[in-house]
């Protein structure tokens, strides 16, 4: 008789409940149970066929869950060495906007670091507008800066997500009244080649926000002394 063991690593949970059933109600041993309710499940084919089917399949699933924590660990790997090129050979960048009032007077600020901690800081007034123009003019301003310096392969950061959700939306289905905006920074991003944009909150976009608002407490010292 095949072992209870191996009966029960191919049985699915609904026959191992209806063998203890047929067991208690049978008065037979649990695994002599287990071999009826199998044998029934077998129909023409005999146990032994049904138990190699059986492992077959067990087999097959254990090879793909197998395949699938690879690749996903081929992926976590990726994800780390582009992450370390970025840190260690790509540029990064820093924009940020702001308007005083909101609408009002514009002030950008921006930081680029290069590959080789080369770093390259923006601060201008922008003239007037609302925050979501400055955050734009501010991220113009970096790209232009990275096409002075030559630069490639950069992740730029903003805590703007009215920019970076209209930048990462499908062309000609943004904001409108950014559209001129969104239009010369894709074309900047078309000049530069591999740019990638990505969210983080403020408190991660300290510097340049520092940069922009200094533009803003010059234009309004500027203004007084006037």
């Amino acid at each position: 008789m095949i072992a209870f063991e191996e009966l029960l690593a191919v049985a699915y949970k609904k026959e191992r409940l209806q063998s203890r059933r047929l067991a208690r109600g049978a008065s037979i041993s649990e695994h002599a149970a287990l071999v009826r309710t199998l044998q029934k499940a077998a129909g023409e084919q005999s146990l032994q066929d049904l138990i190699d089917a059986r492992r077959a399949g067990q087999d097959r699933h254990a090879d793909a869950l197998r395949a699938r924590e690879t690749r996903r660990a081929e992926r976590v790997d990726e994800a780390k060495r582009h992450r370390h090129r970025v840190e260690t050979e790509g540029w990064r960048g820093w924009f940020d906007g702001s308007a005083l009032p909101n609408p009002g007077r514009l002030g950008i600020g921006g930081v680029l670091v290069g590959p080789l901690g080369a770093t390259v800081e923006i601060s201008a007034a922008m003239g007037t507008g609302d925050s979501s123009a400055a955050e734009y003019l501010a991220l113009i301003a970096l790209l232009e800066a990275a096409l002075r310096e030559g630069a490639a392969d950069i992740v730029m950061y903003g805590d703007s997500r009215v920019v970076i959700d209209d930048m990462n939306a499908p062309q000609n289905a943004g904001i409108r009244s950014l559209a001129h905006h969104a239009a010369r920074a894709r074309a900047l991003i078309a000049r530069i080649g591999d740019v990638r944009l990505q969210w983080v909150p403020r408190a991660r976009n300290v510097r340049a926000d520092e940069l922009s608002r200094a533009a803003l407490e010059s234009t309004g010292a500027a203004a007084e002394a006037a």
